[in-house]
C-alpha cells in the first residue's frame, strides 16, 4: 500500500463488524485491535465466547484458578489465527503494584500504546493461578490478524466502523451487550447501521 499522509493507526480501537460482514468468525463481532501498523494489524474479538471457561482452561495446563472473581470468566474466540494458542488482554501492570507477582513483566508481552497489554506466555497464567496477576483479563484462544493493506481495504468497503476503545466494554460489560455498547460510542444502535453506512 503506498505511504501517505492519510495512514491510519487503529491500535486502541475496536473494529465493530457492520451488517454485511458475514464471515462466520467475524459476523456481528466487536475486536479490539492491539497492534495496527503499516505492515498489518493484529486483534482479539471480545464478544464470542468459546465452550469454556478461564477455570476449564487452566485446568488444561495443570493449574488451579485462585481468582474467585475470574471462576466464571469465559474464554473467547479471539479469531481464526491460531486458535489452539491463548492471549491474554490485560490492566497495564502498575510499578505502584506492591504484589511481587504482578509486578515483574511477563515473558511475552506487548504494550499497547495508549491502551492495555497483551501477554501470551503461560506466566500470566500461573499468576491468576497463585491468586495474582492483572486485576482484569479477558483470555482469548487464536486471533486476529490483517496483512498489509488489508483492513484499510475492509474498511474502504464499509465492513466494519472503528472507535477508540473502552476497557469497561472489555472487561465490565455482559458479553451479550458489548456490540450495542460498543455502537453506543458512537451513538449509534444497530437498527440505524445499513450495508452502504460509511466508517468514521
Amino acid at each position: 500500500m503506498p505511504a501517505d499522509s492519510e495512514t491510519i493507526n487503529l491500535t486502541n480501537h475496536f473494529l465493530i463488524a457492520m451488517p454485511g460482514l458475514e464471515d462466520s468468525s467475524f459476523s456481528k463481532s466487536v475486536v479490539y485491535l492491539c497492534e495496527h501498523t503499516e505492515r498489518g494489524a493484529l486483534g482479539l474479538v471480545i464478544n464470542k465466547p468459546a465452550e469454556l471457561n478461564l477455570q476449564s482452561l487452566l485446568a488444561k495446563v495443570d493449574l488451579s484458578l485462585r481468582r474467585d472473581d475470574l471462576t466464571d470468566e469465559p474464554v473467547f474466540q479471539g479469531g481464526p489465527v491460531q486458535t489452539e494458542r491463548g492471549f491474554v488482554l490485560h490492566d497495564p501492570m502498575r510499578a505502584d503494584n506492591q504484589d511481587e507477582e504482578s509486578e515483574s513483566a511477563y515473558a511475552s508481552t506487548m504494550q499497547i500504546p495508549g491502551g492495555l497489554e497483551m501477554t501470551t506466555s503461560k506466566d500470566v497464567l500461573e499468576a491468576l493461578s497463585t491468586g495474582a496477576g492483572p486485576r482484569r483479563v479477558l483470555v482469548t484462544l487464536g486471533y486476529s490478524a490483517w496483512g498489509e493493506g488489508q483492513l484499510e481495504t475492509e474498511l474502504a468497503e464499509n465492513s466494519w466502523i472503528t472507535v477508540s476503545a473502552d476497557s469497561s466494554i472489555i472487561f465490565e460489560t455482559p458479553v451479550d451487550e458489548r456490540y450495542d455498547r460498543a455502537l453506543s460510542l458512537l451513538g449509534l444502535q444497530a437498527w440505524m447501521l445499513t450495508h452502504q453506512a460509511g466508517h468514521a
